[in-house]
């Protein structure tokens, strides 16, 4: 690709990160020696502990070539990328320790300055790529360090494409020109449309163009062959987008079929194989662990159920998890006994008042001051502390601790892809109880479910079980 951004911003990275650990063991030869007077185990001259470093460091950033921190897909993927400092830092430690231990002569004068250089590494790491991106956030601002792209098609995603983009300031891409029909051209005024490939390429300075994205193949097999060519021969990058958006998500794997013709293996769901057991793992030992710490708080909250309400300390439901399978969920009961286990359109009828169940199902499933609710239950659903008995599922097994919202039957019934939710267990918290949970419908909740299962990846797990947390403290629970 002739666009050399990304090339120049992981250049500053490699850089950036250098004088990171630079500091970084610097500053720990510092604290452990210059400052703390404490007896060393080795007199180590500060030039010969910097040299020895400098030989080190470009082994450190080999480290953090592999976990993948110079690919451009790490840009906008904040919590991922701390997370995989945060494994080279400590990967990075264990090598210099190893080094240490291999060495003839030592390197560190103590056993400390690992462990400081360690922690002083991954917040120098943090903080120098912290500054970075506000950087190139400002030569985006300025028209610095853009990407020129020309995008051809004329679906639904061109559209959804080209708002995504068109604020060059956030998004760092240039649109200088589509081919596109006039229907999508007139929603975007100020962006050069052409009604052919071959009229674009003649108007646009080809130099200028980095990247073409296609959002649809045509039907004459020429056309979309001849915009292949022409990116490849001019070195610019191309891009594909299929119109089926729903093909090409999850774990794709390209293989060999009958050890001769290349075919896409599509999986409906990333998890499966090692992701399963890994999951499971996680689940059964933070589970177990979380269950020990929680019931103290279970035993209160089910005492205070039982005084302040009539009716059972725990709320019983058939749910649905992987493959269709019904199991009972657990939960502390937040409704009156005589709601208990009816549905919402049942609970409203019977309490007189048919006209909520539209409010109800319009307003994401919620209502203001809920008259189901108990007094006590308003506070359980408030801070989220009525789930805590699903930790019991998860330990089961019938539940995951991160995974698509567990629904009763009917609810999901309605639902066409059901099959594709319902490919991976069901969750205690997943991504759409992190993603503004009380302003989002039916649909788009179950959109995020779908997009969870076919993106699931371990690190994403953790990034909403950190946003859980998050969302329970500032009280944006349901």
């Amino acid at each position: 690709m002739k666009n050399s951004t990304s090339l120049i911003y992981n250049f500053f990275l490699i850089i950036g990160d250098f004088v990171a650990l630079l500091a970084a063991f610097t500053g720990a030869y510092i604290l452990r020696v210059s400052i703390n007077h404490q007896q060393i185990v080795n007199h180590i001259h500060a030039k010969t502990y910097l040299g020895v470093f400098l030989v080190l460091l470009p082994f450190w950033l080999l480290i953090f070539a592999l976990l993948g921190l110079y690919d451009s897909n790490i840009y906008e993927r904040r919590f991922s990328e701390i997370a995989r400092l945060f494994i080279g830092s400590f990967i990075g430690m264990l090598f210099v320790v190893f080094w240490n231990y291999l060495s003839v002569n030592p390197i560190l004068p103590s056993k400390l300055v690992p462990i400081y250089g360690f922690l002083l590494s991954f917040l120098l790491l943090i903080l120098m790529r912290t500054f970075s991106r506000i950087m190139r956030e400002i030569l985006f601002r300025f028209n610095r360090g853009l990407t020129n792209i020309l995008i051809i098609g004329s679906t639904n995603v061109t559209s959804e494409l080209i708002r995504s983009l068109k604020d060059s300031k956030k998004s760092g891409y240039r649109i200088i020109g589509i081919v596109s029909s006039e229907e999508i051209a007139s929603k975007f005024n100020g962006i050069k449309n052409f009604d052919s490939f071959d009229s674009a390429i003649k108007s646009l300075n080809v130099k200028k163009i980095s990247n073409i994205i296609q959002t649809e193949l045509y039907k004459n097999e020429d056309k979309n062959r001849d915009i292949l060519e022409f990116a490849q021969t001019k070195h610019i990058g191309y891009r594909f987008v299929p119109g089926n958006d729903e093909l090409f998500v999850g774990n794709i794997n390209v293989e060999l079929f009958r050890s001769s013709i290349p075919v896409i293996a599509v999986h409906q769901t990333a998890l499966f194989g090692w992701g399963r057991i890994l999951k499971r793992a996680f689940d059964l030992i933070l589970g177990l662990t979380l269950l020990i710490v929680a019931l103290p708080f279970m035993l209160i909250i089910a005492i205070i159920t039982k005084l302040t309400s009539r009716g059972p300390i725990f709320f019983r439901q058939i749910r649905l998890t992987r493959y269709d399978q019904k199991f009972q969920v657990y939960k502390f009961r937040t409704l009156n006994q005589k709601y208990s286990g009816l549905s919402p359109e049942q609970a409203f009828t019977k309490m007189g008042h048919p006209e909520y169940i539209e409010d109800y199902r319009s307003n994401g499933d919620k209502i203001e001051n809920d008259p189901r609710i108990t007094a006590f239950g308003r506070l359980l659903r408030r801070t989220s502390l009525d789930e805590l008995p699903q930790l019991i599922n998860v330990v089961k097994g019938d539940l995951s601790l991160v995974g698509p919202r567990a629904l009763v039957p009917e609810e999901l019934a309605i639902y066409k892809k059901r099959h594709t939710i319902l490919s991976v267990k069901s969750g205690l918290t997943g991504l759409a109880q992190v993603s503004g949970r009380r302003d989002i419908d039916f649909e788009e909740r179950r959109k995020l479910d779908v997009y969870y299962v076919q993106n699931w990846s371990f690190w994403y797990d953790i990034v909403i079980l950190f946003k859980t947390i998050r969302t329970v403290i500032y009280g944006s629970g349901d």
